[in-house]
């Protein structure tokens, strides 16, 4: 009932994606209720039965420390619920401890040539394109099931993402927006070859099809990838992977605030993620010039300063110094170690 409760709660007053409640009514049903019991009275779980459920999940070694706190926190948001519906005294979950753990910013990607080398090992023209569009535009993969002929604007050169395919369901993307994302060359080309074949060729059908016209099978399809990584020669990885592979390469080519909006993040510090990724090969020589630079003579800076203002001192009624001290802009989303966090829309 409880559960039951929260799921209607999520779908109907939160307005979370179809996917993402098909996602959390997963977990109940494969996890949750068989380890607690669907006719459990909620006032009979304890926090030393939340502890025990966690405590069992570490020694089986086989979730990451990131998924065991998922989990306890979807546990949370079902008892805090449940508190202010029925009245429940407590949330047991509350006095649990969560699993430590520190974010991994170390990614798995591919330069440009090996991008090619996997497009070159693809078992089909098709699987080619997708791993070319999503190395390249930064497609998630249940956007790139969605993607639909006409989404492409030619004439600006984009890609417009409009839904996504997750869990047998059609939706808006994670973000909840439609975003534009460049279209250069390389996808652009896989993309046009795709688009000469006999059947599926209006703006409403989907780029990348089916035997039958519909979804891409996902399964199928990362089996498929992973085969194509071993004839390559390449490491193992996610095909989730790709969609690192083009922000490690946009960030070398756009702002970060352009590469946000690009890639649908939520806020800034994912985006940073790409930022830290990519080495500066020039930061010691560039280093090097500025020491090497002599100093402004100290007598010609006291002349300039008496000269007066010089036509490019700023206004100091312009907008650039109002009130934010050259702050205006920057992204900030902290994230909060409770339990009320951002663990079950990550």
């Amino acid at each position: 009932m409880a559960a039951e409760s929260w799921l209607a709660y999520i779908r109907d007053d939160r307005k979370r994606r179809a996917s993402t409640v098909l996602g959390y009514r997963r977990e109940l049903d494969r996890n949750q209720l068989p380890e607690f019991g669907a006719d459990t009275p909620l006032e009979e779980i304890t926090t030393e039965d939340i502890d025990a459920y966690r405590e069992r999940l570490v020694a089986e070694g086989r979730l990451s420390p990131r998924t065991i706190n998922k989990r306890l926190a979807q546990l949370h948001a079902i008892f805090k619920r449940a508190r202010r519906t029925y009245g429940l005294a407590s949330n047991p979950v509350e006095g649990a401890e969560r699993q430590p753990y520190r974010r991994d910013d170390d990614i798995t990607v591919l330069d440009a040539r090996q991008v090619e080398l996997l497009v070159s090992n693809a078992a089909s023209e098709q699987d080619a394109a997708m791993s070319r569009v999503a190395a390249f535009t930064g497609l998630r993969l249940g956007e790139l099931r969605a993607f639909r002929r006409g989404d492409i604007g030619r004439v600006r050169r984009v890609i417009r993402v409009r839904r996504s395919y997750t869990w047998g369901t059609e939706g808006a993307p994670k973000s909840g927006k439609v975003r534009a994302v460049p279209l250069s060359d390389q996808p652009a080309r896989a993309l046009e070859s795709l688009s000469r074949r006999e059947h599926w060729t209006s703006n409403d059908d989907l780029a990348f099809i089916s035997p039958t016209g519909g979804f891409v099978d996902e399964s199928a399809l990362r089996r498929r990838f992973y085969a194509a990584l071993r004839r390559a020669g390449l490491p193992r990885m996610r095909f989730h992977d790709l969609r690192h592979t083009f922000g490690t390469l946009a960030v070398q080519a756009f702002s970060l605030t352009d590469v946000k909006a690009f890639m649908g993040h939520a806020d800034i510090q994912t985006t940073m993620i790409y930022a830290h990724h990519v080495p500066q090969h020039d930061a010691a020589d560039r280093l090097t010039k500025l020491l090497d630079t002599p100093p402004p003579d100290p007598a010609r800076r006291t002349l300039d300063a008496r000269s007066g203002q010089s036509d490019d001192t700023p206004d100091p009624e312009s907008d650039d110094l109002q009130g934010d001290g050259g702050c205006r802009g920057r992204d900030s989303n902290p994230r909060h170690a409770d339990y009320d966090s951002a663990a079950l829309t990550d």
